[in-house]
C-alpha cells in the first residue's frame, strides 16, 4: 500500500468515522430524523474537503498495480467517502448530471475498469473483504447498530459460501454417490446456521437505528456521469449458486437472470467467476426427478433425495426469514411513518418500495418454493421427489 493509500485508509477508520458519527447523532436528535438539509453544515464540508485532500495524491498516482487486494481497498474507501457525501446530502444524483467530486470519480474508475468491479463501494467492501485492525473494522460510524449490522450480515453471507461450496463439489460425483448426502448435509448445517445468525441480527438491530443512521449510506450515487445503484447485502455469488444448483431458480427466468446481470459487476472477480461457473451445472432438481422412475426405490435414492429436500428446506427458510424479518420489519414498517418527501429515493436499488418489494417476495417465493398461481416455482417438482421418497413418513418417524 502507497504512503498516499495508507493516508487514506487511517482517515477512512478514525476521523471519518468520528465526523459521521457525530452528524447521525444530529440527525437522530430531530423531530424529523430523515432530515439532514441545513444540520451540521461545517462539519460536512470538512468531511468533504478533509477527504479530497487526501485523494487528489491518489487520483495523481492512479492505480499502482499493486495487486488485488490494494486496489480493491483503495476503492472501498473511495467508496465509503462517495457514499457519506451522498447521505449527507453533499452530492444527489436526482440533482445531477455528473459527480461534482472529480477526483474520486477518476480514481474510482480507473480502479473499477482495471479490477472488473463498480467503481463504488460494494458489500464486499465492509463483510468479506474488511479487514479488522485491533479488533475494530471499517465502518461509516461507530454505531453499535452499525457494527450488529455489519458482523451478522458478513456471518450470514459466509454461511451461504460454505453451503455454496458444498453443492458446488456434487456435480463432479453425481446425486447417486454416498458423498452427495455429506455435502447435502454440510449444505443443510450452513443454512440452518444463516437462520442462527439472521436471528440475531433481528433480535440485536435497533430499528430505528438502523433505519435512520444505517441504511442511508447505502443509497445510489453518481461516479463520473453514471449512477450506481447503491450496495446490497445481496451482492454476492454464494446466495445465487445456491438457487441454481439447488434448482429452486432458474437462469432462464428472465427476471431472475437480469438480477445476475444487475449484480455481476458489484461482485468481486473470483464471485463473478463462480457463478459463471454455476451456470454452466445443471440443477440437482432436475437430476433427481430424472431418476425417479427408474431409482425411486433404490436406498441412495431415498438417502440422497431426502438429504436434497432438507438442504432445500432450509434455503427456502433463510428466504422467508430474511424478507419477512428484516425487509418487512425494518425498512417497509420504518418507510409508513416516514414524510413523503424522503420516499423518492427510499430505497438502495433505486426503484419506488413498492416495486422493490413486489420483486424480493417474487424472490422469497422461488426460493422457498411457494405455491403461486402466477409465477412458476419448484413447488410441484420438489412435491413429487418428497413422494417418491416417501418424505411424509420419513417425517413422521423423526417426530
Amino acid at each position: 500500500m502507497s504512503q498516499a493509500a495508507a493516508a487514506l485508509d487511517r482517515w477512512i477508520r478514525s476521523t471519518f468515522v468520528a465526523m459521521n458519527t457525530e452528524l447521525e447523532e444530529m440527525y437522530f436528535r430531530q423531530d424529523d430524523r430523515a432530515n439532514v438539509d441545513g444540520v451540521g453544515d461545517r462539519l460536512k464540508n470538512a468531511l468533504a474537503e478533509e477527504g479530497r485532500a487526501l485523494i487528489r495524491p491518489l487520483a495523481e498516482e492512479g492505480n499502482t498495480n499493486e495487486g488485488f487486494d490494494s486496489a480493491f481497498d483503495v476503492l472501498g474507501n473511495l467508496g465509503l467517502f462517495l457514499a457519506a457525501l451522498r447521505r449527507h446530502e453533499l452530492t444527489n444524483p436526482a440533482r445531477e448530471s455528473a459527480s461534482p467530486f472529480a477526483e474520486a470519480s477518476a480514481l474510482g474508475l480507473h480502479i473499477g475498469a482495471s479490477l472488473g468491479v463498480a467503481p463504488r463501494f460494494a458489500t464486499a467492501h465492509l463483510n468479506t473483504h474488511n479487514r479488522a485492525i485491533d479488533g475494530v473494522q471499517k465502518s461509516f460510524t461507530s454505531l453499535p447498530d452499525e457494527f450488529v449490522f455489519i458482523d451478522y450480515n458478513t456471518m450470514g453471507i459466509l454461511g451461504y459460501k460454505r453451503a455454496a461450496d458444498a453443492l458446488m463439489r456434487i456435480p463432479p460425483l453425481g446425486i447417486s454417490n454416498m458423498a452427495t448426502a455429506m455435502l447435502l448435509d454440510n449444505a443443510r448445517d450452513a443454512l440452518d446456521d444463516v437462520a442462527k445468525t439472521n436471528a440475531i441480527l433481528f433480535d440485536r438491530l435497533d430499528r430505528d437505528r438502523f433505519f435512520y443512521s444505517v441504511r442511508p449510506y447505502y443509497k445510489p450515487y453518481r461516479v463520473g456521469r453514471q449512477e450506481y445503484r447503491g450496495a446490497n447485502a445481496g451482492d454476492f455469488s454464494a446466495i445465487n449458486e445456491v438457487d441454481l444448483l439447488l434448482g429452486l431458480c432458474r437462469a432462464n427466468d428472465p427476471l431472475y437472470s437480469q438480477l445476475l446481470i444487475d449484480k455481476m459487476l458489484f461482485m468481486i472477480p473470483q464471485d463473478q467467476e463462480s457463478l459463471r461457473a454455476c451456470l454452466r451445472r445443471r440443477p440437482l432438481l432436475d437430476e433427481f426427478l430424472d431418476a425417479m422412475t427408474a431409482c425411486a426405490g433404490k436406498d441412495w435414492f431415498v438417502r440422497n433425495g431426502r438429504a436434497f429436500i432438507e438442504a432445500c428446506l432450509a434455503h427456502g427458510r433463510t428466504a422467508v426469514q430474511h424478507h419477512d424479518q428484516l425487509f418487512e420489519t425494518f425498512i417497509v414498517r420504518m418507510s409508513e411513518a416516514l414524510d413523503s418527501r424522503h420516499h423518492a429515493q427510499l430505497t438502495a436499488s433505486g426503484p419506488p418500495l413498492p416495486v422493490l418489494a413486489a420483486t424480493l417476495e417474487r424472490l422469497r417465493d422461488l426460493r422457498a418454493a411457494a405455491p403461486r398461481d402466477d409465477i412458476e416455482t419448484a413447488h410441484r417438482k420438489l412435491a413429487a421427489l418428497k413422494n417418491a421418497v416417501n418424505w411424509q413418513d420419513a417425517q413422521s418417524r423423526d417426530e
